[in-house]
């Protein structure tokens, strides 16, 4: 009878990525990047900033801010 939880980051990124949606990553030395999420796993998000990636680890990241407003569904929570 155990539900099976939803990841909200793994939702989040996901969501991002294949809409496309441009973020803003804020990290915890008050740096931000702008740019479009390309990829992720367990330990890194790959942005796309000015036509290059830059690979960034999430223990570096403080917030990200979708440029738009992210619908959650049932989909988005598979990969």
């Amino acid at each position: 009878m155990s539900k099976q939880q939803i990841n909200l980051q793994d939702a989040f990124l996901n969501q991002v990525r294949k809409e496309n949606v441009p973020v803003t990553i804020f990290l915890v030395n008050g740096f931000q990047l702008k740019g479009s999420v390309k990829g992720f796993d367990n330990f890194t998000v790959i942005l796309e900033v000015d036509g290059k990636q830059q690979m960034v680890y999430k223990h570096a990241i403080s917030t990200i801010a979708p440029a738009k407003n992210i619908i959650f569904s049932s989909e988005a929570k598979t990969l």
